[in-house]
């Protein structure tokens, strides 16, 4: 066991701010989110970035260290003990509308962070513990077609028009929150029915996983509403929409404007780091367990988060991820960061073919 690792529980920092958020009123409720989205971003631009990858016996010794993926698996413990104490805590009476927010934003945070993100990871893996992790981890957000569509869709068709969760080059965030929402669901059905088809069943049975995850989606939500209520359930509601608006932002950033060249009609290059953005920022990486470094996840995406490798060829963000997703909320402002480096990128390409 390494103590290399245990630099993945500074995340938890988070999971410490949100148990103390849910017990208190006032200006400390948001303090989680003032270290998410203030602390960490302002930090990330005095710090350079870290692009050192690990040596090949580094790299062999991390990846079957177990203690990595044991950090994974004491997040699906956290999540749904914060997730039943914030329940229990927006039942309080005296809560002023400050503090509700402030709670629901947190508890979104958390299922952005690490219920969609830890689940992301865990659902990379082949082992059937882990995907049922991953597959917990989303129903905190109620998201679990993502496990389908992410996995066996836009991993095919990343970087690609077909892709719904890739941004195209000029296209606004709020835009794109409806493009990717909507038909990134309805392409988890068309992958979840095909599958079903292609083994001789009807499309709508029992087997069918999208079926499987919307059953188990209602009865969460029909058991939150027998425990807490109509108001409470609301409250988990607007939770979890925070938590898929902060996942389709991450998506909106890793491959705006990139494209993989077409070899044939609906065929196309393989994805290479070059069609995803990287960013080496060490807060943003160990908040999202190296999520950032994206360009080597989609080059090969059996690579477990704590080997994922820096590559010199692939495009570079001006800062982490928490800093960049602040950023695509104020698309003027992204425009002109992201659209400049788009174009110096292509010109640097031109040039190394020419």
């Amino acid at each position: 066991m390494s103590t290399r690792a245990f630099k993945y529980l500074s995340p938890f920092i988070l999971y410490i701010g949100a148990w103390f958020a849910f017990g208190v009123t006032g200006w400390q409720v948001w303090l989680p989110l003032f270290w998410a989205w203030v602390i960490i971003p302002v930090s990330e631009l005095f710090i350079n970035p870290d692009p050192s990858n690990m040596s090949a016996a580094e790299e062999e010794l991390a990846r079957k260290d177990r203690t990595y993926d044991i950090i994974l698996y004491l997040v699906v413990l956290l999540q749904y003990s914060l997730l039943i104490r914030f329940l229990y805590s927006m039942q309080e009476e005296s809560l002023s509308a400050w503090d509700i927010a402030g709670r629901i934003w947190v508890m979104g945070l958390l299922c952005g962070v690490f219920g969609i993100n830890v689940g992301h990871e865990l659902g990379h893996r082949v082992n059937r513990f882990e995907q049922f992790l991953a597959k917990s981890l989303l129903l905190t957000s109620l998201y679990m077609h993502f496990f389908t569509e992410h996995n066996k869709g836009h991993h095919k068709r990343v970087a690609t028009p077909e892709d719904p969760s890739s941004a195209r080059f000029g296209e606004m965030i709020y835009l794109f929150y409806f493009r990717t929402i909507i038909f990134s669901y309805l392409s988890a059905w068309h992958i979840a029915n095909d599958e079903q088809q292609k083994k001789g069943r009807p499309a709508l049975n029992l087997r069918n996983e999208m079926l499987q995850f919307h059953l188990i989606q209602l009865a969460f939500v029909a058991g939150v509403y027998f425990f807490t209520g109509p108001l409470v359930t609301l409250y988990f509601l607007a939770a979890a929409i925070i938590g898929i608006l902060l996942l389709e932002t991450v998506n909106y950033i890793e491959h705006y404007g990139l494209q993989r060249k077409a070899t044939a009609p609906g065929k196309y290059e393989r994805a290479l780091p070059e069609h995803s953005w990287n960013s080496d920022h060490v807060f943003g990486r160990l908040m999202l367990f190296e999520l950032s470094r994206h360009s080597d996840h989609h080059y090969l995406a059996s690579r477990k988060y704590q080997v994922l490798r820096h590559h010199d060829d692939a495009p570079q963000m001006p800062t982490g991820y928490p800093g960049m997703m602040l950023l695509s909320l104020a698309p003027p402002l992204w425009f002109y960061v992201m659209n400049r480096k788009i174009r110096k990128w292509q010109e640097k390409k031109s040039q190394i073919l020419s």
